[in-house]
């Protein structure tokens, strides 16, 4: 078994096992969050990964932390993704949606003035949110402010919002949505001893700061199926200020839940920076005990150490992130052994078409070149 083998496993059937990594990219249409044509353009050049999984999406109006990230709780914005998911579809691809509520990293410009919620009343310290506004109409990062804590009716509606948001993704013709449980936003707030400092049900023992979670996907299941939802979790990713000291014991007493649950696939999100923690062996094998699902692995992975990975049985799918914005035809790349082309940081968020949809394929890139010496010989 490689990367570059079919995969099918419940709901997926996939042409191979490269992911495209869920990644911020802010081109939404304003007002509305809107995901357009130039999103469309984006999703389906990369058609030719086993599985897309798009960028992380509001599940209502109080969930958004950055500027221009797309929804799925409008009309409009349902009708946005339609064509997007049509498009990777018509291509051969496969698409999942990723949905989202940020918690505590966010600001009081997208919470109406009010402050954020989280589940407890504890600033991340060190953590900032990015915000284009008649005051930073270039973009800026901002210190994100002290949350409010939720109410029992705020995490209800939270919950009622993941289910909604879970059935309006199926609506607008994806093949699964993504719960977003890890990198620090609401739900690995709730998984946190460092953010998550209640006393009720929510609060104090992995039992019960795993509550939440098993809540939401209980409510988008119920809505879509379990074998339409897969869940992301970041057990050593501590940036966004989220060190703690029970995460890997509090994330593996997770896997196990949504193992019984059914859900499709469980992503791990991996630390990806130069000096990160390396996963240990004994978590990848403990977690592949207790939950027996398909997992995705995320983080610098190249081929090499994917399909090592693959061959151990610690996943069953890698996602590549940074190597799909500049490569959108990386599985193509990857199977041929060809030179990857590298990413401009510059225009990473928000933007146009540059450092977007202009990336070349290798063979277009290569037409080009053939066409420039064919100029300069006439």
């Amino acid at each position: 078994m490689s990367v570059f083998t079919a995969y099918e496993s419940g709901a997926l059937t996939l042409q191979n096992r490269i992911v495209m990594a869920p990644m911020t990219r802010a081109r939404t249409t304003q007002p509305g969050n809107i995901p357009n044509d130039l999103m469309v353009q984006y999703y389906a050049q990369r058609s030719s990964a086993g599985l897309i999984i798009t960028e992380a999406t509001q599940i209502s109006n109080d969930s958004q932390g950055y500027s221009f990230t797309p929804g799925v709780y409008t009309e409009a914005q349902i009708d946005g993704w339609k064509k997007v998911t049509a498009a990777v579809h018509e291509a051969g691809g496969k698409i999942f949606n990723q949905i989202w509520h940020v918690g505590r990293v966010s600001h009081p410009i997208f919470q109406q003035g009010n402050a954020p919620i989280a589940p407890s009343a504890i600033a991340p310290v060190g953590t900032k949110v990015w915000i284009v506004d008649e005051a930073h109409p270039e973009g800026q990062m901002v210190d994100c402010p002290e949350p409010r804590e939720m109410t029992q009716a705020d995490i209800d509606r939270v919950v009622a919002d993941f289910a909604k948001a879970g059935a309006n993704a199926i609506a607008a013709g994806f093949d699964g949505i993504e719960i977003h449980g890890g990198n620090g936003y609401l739900i690995d707030q709730f998984l946190r001893t460092n953010s998550n400092h209640r006393t009720d049900a929510y609060g104090g023992s992995p039992e019960k700061r795993i509550r939440f979670l098993l809540e939401v996907v209980e409510a988008v299941s119920a809505q879509i199926g379990a074998d339409k939802v897969g869940v992301r979790l970041a057990p050593y990713v501590t940036f966004k200020d989220m060190a703690c000291p029970e995460i890997v014991e509090t994330i593996l007493l997770a896997a196990k839940q949504l193992s019984a649950f059914g859900v499709a696939y469980l992503h791990l999100s991996e630390a990806d920076w130069d000096d990160a923690p390396q996963i240990p062996e004994s978590f990848r094998i403990e977690l592949r005990n207790v939950f027996k699902g398909s997992i995705i692995v995320a983080g610098r992975y190249d081929v090499e150490r994917a399909n090592d990975v693959i061959e151990k049985g610690y996943a069953d799918l890698v996602a590549f992130g940074r190597a799909f914005i500049a490569n959108p035809d990386l599985p193509y790349r990857l199977a041929n052994q060809l030179p990857l082309s590298p990413f401009d940081k510059g225009p990473l968020f928000g933007g146009s078409a540059a450092g977007y949809t202009d990336y070349p394929s290798y063979q277009a890139a290569l037409r080009a070149v053939i066409r420039s010496s064919d100029d300069e010989v006439a």
